[in-house]
């Protein structure tokens, strides 16, 4: 089971609209205890996000002269403190992601963005969902019994066409030990990294025995028996 975005995220999601006001938006957001909002234009498609740190300059800067605005970095702030709507004061494009996509594929846009959660938009980018960092981790709640059955089914049975009994699986914590004999080194190697990337596995101890490699035989470059 690869977990996708659909699976994680939350449909009920709150937006604002592009020409919501500066109030507006910081009531919204104590009143919703939330930290950011997607931006919707007339047509419910996501252009923008807006947090709390774009509204914070506002509070923080005005009032400071120009000079110390620039010498400090804050030229995009200065533009901020004297927005008023929702349009001025987001961060835009929208860091999105589609209901389709892997979790892991939305964990690695939060961390590479820096950002706590993602606007999930449809084909026509109107909103759909919203799915955060902690639908992200959610995967690893998934029970050690369900990771077992996928592992020794799905995987070993299933995709590699192994024979169950010939390896040892536990699972505990979500850490997964895999002991036993696979028919080849490339075999137990392809089993060990395909485990890695089951939904809810957090680490995978490889005890497998390998056995020699049964690379054929290579002469000039070429492999034996191709001709």
């Amino acid at each position: 089971m690869n977990a996708t975005v659909k699976d994680v995220m939350s449909t009920h999601v709150i937006a604002i609209r592009e020409n919501a006001s500066f109030k507006e938006i910081a009531t919204r957001l104590r009143e919703h205890a939330v930290s950011a909002f997607p931006v919707i234009d007339k047509e419910g498609r996501v252009i923008g996000v807006v947090s709390e740190a774009d509204l914070l300059p506002k509070e923080a800067l005005e009032g400071d002269v120009p000079s110390v605005l620039h010498s400090l970095g804050h030229r995009r702030e200065e533009s901020k403190i004297t927005a008023t709507t929702a349009a001025d004061l987001m961060t835009k494009p929208a860091v999105t992601i589609g209901p389709d996509e892997p979790v892991s594929h939305a964990a690695r846009l939060m961390y590479s963005h820096r950002v706590k959660r993602l606007p999930v938009t449809g084909k026509d980018g109107q909103l759909i969902g919203i799915v955060t960092r902690s639908d992200a981790l959610s995967v690893y709640s998934r029970p050690d019994t369900d990771i077992h059955h996928e592992v020794t089914k799905d995987l070993i049975l299933g995709t590699f066409l192994c024979d169950p009994a010939s390896f040892k699986v536990t699972v505990k914590d979500g850490i997964v030990t895999i002991e036993g004999t696979p028919e080849t080194a490339w075999v137990g190697r392809d089993i060990v990294d395909a485990v890695r990337h089951v939904d809810g596995v957090v680490s995978v101890h490889d005890r497998l025995s390998y056995p020699p490699s049964n690379t054929p035989y290579y002469s000039s470059g070429v492999p034996s028996g191709l001709f």
